[in-house]
Formats: structure tokens, sequence, C-alpha cells
């Protein structure tokens, strides 16, 4: 029997939170054995959102799997789509002939997605403890560039835009015009939000030496992205093990060291900022040119879709679908997602579809050190820890 279970006096009571609860940000069931109210151990048990995606990807060509990472992390889904057609690209051998104008696209809907999860992430944390008015801010900013995605590909949520080769197509009249604009005023909504909590005592109250881990437990736990630069870890993928065109873009890379809610507070509300700075950068640096790759091996996009249950037609577009042959071998690609580092494990065998395939979600290794975090805390400070975590489920379970 787990000993979270086991109390040892009459002080002591199990209680369950979730997995229905409104500030887990998911259906996270969170089992916490008290003293009175302080937090005496706790088990954090997921799985409720199981759908089995890797196991559907042995199932699937390289393409069709594609729109299913937009599954994962449904607030960063563009980030999603980035890491796994960098991980296929890898396989292939064609990651150093992605054209130049597809990959500054690709950034600025990965720079754009961290935006967009960092205010989902801050209007939601923040409602947790108890601050409205946040939350209606970082949804007003958050639209516009929905809005923005929706004018590249016409969705708002899943996208499926960044595709093996490129992306699904060039940038639309209108948008860069659009970007131009946010970038100029992003900049004083985050004042803003500044305004509003990080010198506010309610807010300090309960973000400040609340949820602490060192340095040395950050790295050992495997947790990633804000949650270990918040403890003083110096290290962002885009920089340390660089991919795309971030070499050729400067930016810096917030670290704080005091590793409690209040340092990954800090951590997300710089990195937006920064973001917001590579995106200028990229509007004066992105050049003319393809937005896909010269290979038509490597890239499938039907003419028009086909609905039909004409068995020849079917048979025909089976066909087509099949696409990619990719070499036997194996290869693992990580990027810098909002959340951490978001791996794709590939196992090929020379089919068209991948043998094995395995995701190394943030959320599902930094919710693994939730009971460090909150042991000898108070049971209100749990929904602090969750919200600092900023962790989704339909990436934590896959």
């Amino acid at each position: 029997m787990n000993e979270t279970y086991q109390v040892k006096n009459e002080r002591e009571v199990v209680l369950n939170v979730g997995p229905q609860h409104p500030a887990t940000h998911g259906v996270l069931r969170y089992v916490v054995k008290l003293d009175g109210e302080r937090i005496v151990d706790s088990d954090p048990q997921v799985g409720f959102l199981h759908r089995g995606i890797e196991k559907l990807a042995e199932n699937m060509t390289y393409q069709q799997f594609n729109p299913y990472t937009d599954r994962l992390d449904y607030l960063a889904a563009m980030n999603n789509n980035l890491a796994y057609v960098m991980a296929v690209e890898k396989l292939l051998g064609i990651d150093k002939e992605i054209p130049e104008r597809a990959q500054y696209i690709r950034v600025i809907m990965a720079e754009l997605g961290r935006i967009a999860s960092h205010l989902v992430w801050l209007a939601t944390h923040a409602l947790d403890i108890g601050a409205m008015t946040v939350f209606l801010y970082c949804f007003r900013e958050r639209e516009y560039i929905l809005d923005m995605y929706e004018i590249a590909c016409g969705n708002r949520l899943t996208y499926n835009y960044i595709r093996i080769g490129g992306v699904a197509r060039d940038l639309p009249e209108g948008f860069m015009d659009k970007l131009k604009e946010f970038v100029k005023l992003f900049p004083k909504k985050v004042k803003e939000y500044h305004t509003l909590l990080t010198k506010n005592r309610i807010w300090l109250k309960r973000t400040k030496d609340v949820g602490y881990i060192s340095k040395e437990d950050a790295i050992n736990y495997g947790i990633a992205g804000p949650c270990t630069r918040g403890s003083g870890v110096d290290w962002d993928l885009r920089r340390d093990v660089p991919y795309s065109v971030y070499p050729e873009l400067s930016f810096e890379i917030p670290v704080y060291d005091e590793g409690d809610v209040y340092a990954r507070y800090l951590v997300r509300m710089d990195e937006m900022v920064q973001s917001n700075k590579i995106l200028e950068q990229c509007i004066e640096k992105i050049p003319s040119g393809p937005a896909m790759i010269d290979k038509p091996e490597y890239v499938w996009e039907p003419k028009e879709r086909i609905m039909t249950h004409n068995y020849a037609l079917m048979k025909h577009f089976v066909k087509v679908v099949k696409g990619i042959k990719a070499p036997a071998g194996e290869v693992y690609f990580g990027a810098e997602n909002p959340k951490g580092e978001l791996g794709f494990y590939i196992y090929s065998t020379g089919e068209g579809k991948p043998y094995r395939l395995k995701i190394r979600s943030p959320s599902f290794i930094n919710i693994s050190a939730m009971p460090k975090m909150v042991q000898g805390g108070l049971i209100a400070d749990i929904i602090s820890v969750i919200g600092s975590l900023d962790f989704v489920f339909g990436e934590c379970d896959r």
C-alpha cells in the first residue's frame, strides 16, 4: 500500500484534491496526507486523459500523425508541430535543407505560441489565487495572437500548419502588418500585468517562499523550461542546443535563483518580453523565397480533399498518403516549448510509418516534482504550485 494513504496518528488525514477540481488545470487526482493544514506527504495521480497517441502514431504515416501533435499541449499547438516535424526531418536527413523563409515563419509561429501559452498560464494562475482582472487582460492579448493564426492557417486552436519540409502555405497578405502592430503594443500590456501583480501584497504572500525546489533537485527530477530556470538552471534549448534560425537571433534567457512560485512567475513574464524581441527581429530579417522544400517525395498535399465511398478513388487516395519512406534508424529531437523540453523519439524500420514513437512531455515530468515542492507547506499552497508548473493534461497523459 502506498505510504501516502497510511495515517500514523489521529491528527493525520488523507484528502483527495481532484480529479474534478477546477484549479488542477486538467484531470489530476492529487492525494495529500495532512497534519492539520500542513502537507506531510502527497501523490499526484495521472492517466485519466490517456488517449494512446504514441500507439496511434505507429499506425499512421508521418504526415498523418502531424495533426495529432496539435492535441498534446493544445495551448501551444504550433510549438508541438515544430518539435515533431523537426524530429522527422532529422530522421529523413533533410533538416539542413528547409528553406530559410520557412524557418523564419516557423520561429514566428513558435514564439507567438510561447506568448499565447504564457498568457493562458498567467490568466489561470492568477484566477486560481483570486485575481480576476488579470484573466480578462491576458485573454484580450491572446485573442490578438489567435486572430493572426486564423489569418495564416484558418484555425484558432489546432493548426497542422508547420509541415514536414516547411509550412503548409506562405504567410498571407495582412499577416505581417498585424504582427508589426502586435509587437509594438505588447510590451505595454506586460507592464500592465506587472502593475496588477508583481508588487501586490496578496500575490506576494501566496507565491514567495512557496513551492520551493532547489537547483540540484530541479536537475535530478529532470524538470525543464521555466520551472528549472526559476531555480537557477541556466538552460534553454534554443540557445544551448540551437535549431532552426535561433542562432541568427539575439535574445536573453531569464533565470532566477529563488526556486519558488514567484520566481517561476518572473521567468515567464520575462520570457514573454524576450519572445516579443525575437518577433521584432524576425520581422526585419525574414527573407523572400519558398515556404516549402522542393522535394515532392517528402511533401503530400492533395490538390483537392476527396471524401468518397468510391473504392477505386479511395485506393488511389490511400496509396498517395503512404508518402514518406524514412530510412531505418532512430532519432531524437527536443524543442524548447513553453512548458519545457518537448522531445520526440522515433524508431524507424524503413517503412512509411514509425515502428515506435515516444514523446517526452514536459508536463508529465514537471508534475513528478510536485510532492517535493509542496511538502511541509499548507494545503492552500497546492493551488499556487499547480499554477506555477503550468501543465496541460493532453500532453501529460498523451
